[in-house]
């Protein structure tokens, strides 16, 4: 159903902080619906690490250039004063979807971001940085074998894959914002950590031993990915303090060449250089 008689701005109540796990499944379900239109929208797990790479970029990517990489033309809010309302809505099916979507979106990143720049110890620490992953194959061995899709195992995602594979998007989107830096041990801190990332981006190959999905549940990952899984989160804390250490890349100014002294003034008086503003 369109939004288009709804008048609720769902931003002017919503709580602050942390999404909860309803909000969550409410990004969910607009993604869901945005994929009726256009089916290579993504999952949310796919943009959760998409937007964790955007966050430790090197250069502050604006909101409109990296969601339109994501989600396609029309996905970025309206110029900064003009009015939501007034907006297309692009992708979205009107523009209170669209600020329902912004709002938690940008909940989301000011946690992650927050999370990310606070000092922890152990990934057991509240305030630590977790990604939104789901354990697919956890979560179809749950169902009664009468419900279980007909899916062949090697085409089900393993554990925080399609994270993986959303944070990597990102950094190949923005390759040059991703070069390495200068120092060379900055740039091999730097390939580690992204390497241990790429290594999620691949099946998870060990046999499995831990139930995720559920506590009595069947195991469906190896210890082997859960400790590559954590090093992972490790690696991205990683990144965020090469890239805040270093900086922006910084664009040299170039002196434009000064006019010789018997040449015409720039400024355009008529006198030469050297009796004019070179005098």
């Amino acid at each position: 159903m369109s939004d288009a008689t709804d008048t609720t701005d769902p931003s002017a109540t919503a709580p602050a902080g942390p999404l909860a796990p309803e909000e969550f499944d409410a990004l969910d379900e607009i993604l869901d619906e945005l994929r009726t239109r256009d089916d290579e929208i993504p999952q949310w797990e796919f943009c959760d690490g998409f937007m964790a790479a955007v966050i430790c970029c090197r250069r502050p990517i604006p909101q409109a250039e990296y969601l339109e990489v994501l989600l396609g033309e029309g996905a970025a809010p309206p110029a900064p004063g003009a009015p939501l309302a007034e907006a297309g809505g692009g992708v979205f099916s009107g523009p209170i979807q669209q600020r329902r979507f912004l709002e938690l979106w940008q909940r989301r990143w000011d946690d992650i971001v927050a999370s990310l720049d606070t000092e922890v110890e152990s990934l057991d620490d509240e305030r630590s940085f977790q990604p939104e992953i789901m354990d697919v194959r956890g979560a179809i061995a749950a169902l009664p074998p009468e419900e279980r899709p007909e899916i062949a195992e090697e085409d089900i995602p393993s554990i925080a894959q399609v994270w993986a594979l959303g944070f990597m998007y990102a950094v190949e989107n923005w390759e040059d914002d991703w070069a390495p830096p200068r120092d060379k041990e900055a740039a091999e801190w730097l390939d580690g950590a992204l390497q241990t990332i790429v290594g999620l981006t691949e099946p998870d190959s060990g046999t499995p031993e831990i139930p995720m999905f559920a506590e009595d549940g069947p195991p469906t990952i190896s210890e082997q990915r859960l400790n590559d899984y954590g090093e992972a989160i490790w690696a991205v804390y990683d990144i965020r303090r090469i890239w805040k250490s270093i900086g922006p890349a910084v664009t040299p100014l170039r002196k434009e060449a000064e006019p010789g002294r018997n040449d015409p003034c720039p400024c355009g008086s008529g006198k030469k250089y050297k009796k004019c503003h070179g005098a």
